[in-house]
């Protein structure tokens, strides 16, 4: 049985009339890359920023490893590790001397951590390279950097990949998988990028208007089954008039152009084609697959763009 690491109960906090986290539960386990995911607004860096003492909650408690934060906060803050938005250095000293620094001012670390760390996130060659010509995508490998500087047992990132470019996420996402399997460190990671999420994550948390609808992990949340059908052909538009009206009770949605989507229950995927085709249009393919992380995301949530 894996032991807690972040337990949050009854997390509260109000600005003006606006009720931005509302009696938040959560559970993140020993080991755990748990994935924090929500529309903009629904709270979750209010939720981080809560959890790290940076902003004080209206009520509600946070343990770390079994400690109150509040009641024991040097302790307990001292084995987490923490990236919030983009980080700040000073621009005019190297990635190796920003870190030196800052290990430094809090507490001391020696000069083979540094370069252990540096090498983890990939900056090993531009360690002596002053942080103003860095790119967006390297100061932020810099501030997960400083985030292990301390070799911390849960490591909590807000938004790590935000502005970076595909093979930036690529790093990050690896990274975040060999520092928690290697380190065996927990890590609790936000993000709206949904499919990085899906591929780094075994549980989850979808928060919605202050307060979490869902939790658990991944596979057992999203199912075994492949339960959704893909239709590709040139007219979807065509297509989905055609098949409502011929197999009664279908749903269909157009997730993207000359594409068709729905639920597989009990409609036979061989029947759908041969009637398509039949009635002359053009099928490209239609198969079945497992629903994802957006999929479930928007089942919770809705479409709306809406911030509560």
């Amino acid at each position: 049985m894996k032991e807690p690491v972040l337990e949050v109960r009854g997390l509260s906090k109000t600005f003006a009339d606006i009720h931005a986290v509302k009696d938040l539960n959560l559970t993140i386990l020993q080991g755990d890359v748990y994935g924090f995911i929500g529309p903009n607004g629904a709270g979750k860096t209010t939720t981080i920023r809560m959890i790290l003492s940076l902003i004080h909650s209206d009520s509600g408690t946070v343990r770390i490893f079994g400690h109150d934060l509040h009641r024991d906060f040097r302790k307990t803050i001292a084995q987490v590790g923490a990236l919030v938005e983009s980080p700040a250095f000073y621009p005019y000293l190297s990635g190796y001397r920003n870190l030196s620094l800052f290990g430094d001012l809090s507490g001391g670390v020696n000069q083979a951590r540094v370069r252990e760390v540096l090498e983890m996130v990939g900056l090993s060659k531009r360690a002596k390279h002053k942080v103003k010509g860095y790119s967006h995508g390297m100061k932020q490998r810099l501030g997960i950097g400083l985030a292990l500087l301390h070799s911390p047992k849960l490591l909590i990132l807000d938004e790590p990949t935000n502005g970076l470019d595909p093979q930036g996420i690529r790093e990050v996402r690896n990274l975040i998988r060999r520092i928690s399997q290697e380190g065996k460190m927990t890590v609790f990671l936000s993000s709206h990028i949904l499919s990085e999420m899906e591929m780094v994550c075994n549980r989850i948390g979808i928060m919605y208007r202050g307060g979490l609808i869902a939790e658990g992990d991944v596979d057992k949340l999203l199912g075994g089954e492949q339960d959704l059908a893909e239709l590709k052909t040139d007219e979807a538009d065509r297509a989905k008039d055609f098949l409502e009206k011929n197999f009664p009770g279908i749903r269909l949605q157009i997730p993207k152009a000359g594409w068709l989507e729905f639920r597989k229950e009990q409609w036979d995927l061989s029947k759908i084609n041969r009637d398509l085709v039949q009635a002359g249009f053009s099928v490209h393919s239609i198969s079945a697959r497992r629903r994802n992380l957006e999929d479930l995301f928007v089942e919770q949530t809705g479409d709306s763009k809406d911030v509560y």
